[in-house]
């Protein structure tokens, strides 16, 4: 399915049939993925018909699932888990830390475990406190545990064939906002922003409205607050002539700091951007590298936005007072180039 003519889903799923067809040991599970549900979001429609012994409906139960993911893969096999919901990621922890990503290195061999979980995740549709979560901090600094996040920018055939590739355990969030949008086709610009990737495969995407070192502040942040964060900087450019270099990665843990370190060593002003809960966040880690490694290039502390530390509310006018909004992003760059 050609980028640009497509959802982010329809992309998904495509990718997901193209990575099925073409390896025989490829597994996918998750709970009602198989025909006629397709999945809570459709990610996996009529791909049951078309690999009904390799795609599978599970019983409900996340640890028990990936408990057969992780047996298929120390058989020499590639596995897919399907969560319905992130917040169900929790369910599954001990199989991902305890097996998953130690079986790596602790049978005095190296063994490559080709395990990916995906996860549709976070807020802005009503879903409540337990549907709604952004959890990426919690599967961060797992050794060798890998965390990557879906984007409208990044094609999800490519980055699931590189986690499948890597041979390390690897947990996908994909902000189920993102599922209609549609996908951004390469080398597009945005609006007011040219795009390009840098860094390691599968790439940070870069928007920038001039040079990038010539911005007046850096904004980071996942592909789930890509959206909101491209929209701050549009806004901050018309309202208050602000430049803005955005970078959107698609691994999120290990951080790859290289596609970023030069533009944030010119420009020496940083926010980081993510949903999660305030502590102990992504964008936290991202900071702590920032300030350890370009310490001497910053001439602002970074500034970190982070969703309220709360629980989050069904009611749609409620759950906006603990979730980032756009208006925290533009109020948090001001701040950092001093009101």
């Amino acid at each position: 399915m050609n980028q640009g003519t497509c959802s982010v889903v329809e992309d998904l799923n495509s990718a997901l049939a193209g990575l099925l067809a073409e390896d025989e040991s490829l597994f996918l599970l998750g709970e009602d993925i198989a025909s006629p549900y397709g999945g809570a979001f459709k990610a996996t429609r009529g791909l049951s018909d078309l690999f009904p012994d390799r795609v599978i409906s599970t019983p409900i139960s996340e640890q028990a699932m990936m408990g057969v993911a992780n047996g298929l893969a120390l058989s020499g096999n590639r596995v897919i888990v399907e969560l319905m919901f992130s917040d169900f990621a929790l369910l599954t922890f001990d199989q991902l830390v305890n097996v998953s990503s130690k079986s790596v290195d602790m049978y005095g061999r190296r063994l490559p475990m080709h395990v990916v979980v995906r996860c549709p995740s976070g807020g802005y549709r009503g879903y409540g406190p337990t549907h709604s979560q952004s959890l990426q901090k919690y599967f961060i600094g797992i050794p060798h545990l890998q965390v990557f996040e879906a984007s409208a920018f990044h094609s999800a055939r490519d980055v699931l064939a590189h986690m499948l590739d890597l041979g390390l355990p690897c947990v996908y969030f994909e902000e189920k906002v993102l599922y209609p949008q549609p996908l951004a086709a390469d080398g597009s610009d945005h609006g007011f922003f040219q795009r390009r990737t840098v860094g390691e495969a599968p790439g940070t995407v870069e928007f920038t409205s001039g040079a990038p070192e010539d911005a007046d502040c850096v904004l980071i942040c996942p592909g789930g607050m890509a959206g909101q964060v491209l929209g701050a900087a549009e806004q901050l450019l018309l309202r208050d002539e602000v430049a803005t270099a955005v970078y959107v990665p698609s691994r999120l843990h290990p951080f790859d700091l290289d596609a970023v370190a030069q533009t944030v060593s010119s420009v020496g002003r940083v926010c980081v951007v993510d949903q999660g809960s305030a502590g102990g966040t992504w964008a936290e880690a991202v900071a702590h590298r920032l300030h350890t490694e370009l310490w001497g290039s910053l001439k602002q502390p970074v500034r970190v936005v982070n969703s309220l530390a709360s629980a989050i509310p069904a009611a749609v006018h409620l759950e906006r007072e603990v979730l980032v909004q756009q208006q925290w992003i533009i109020e948090a760059v001001r701040e950092v180039l001093g009101g």
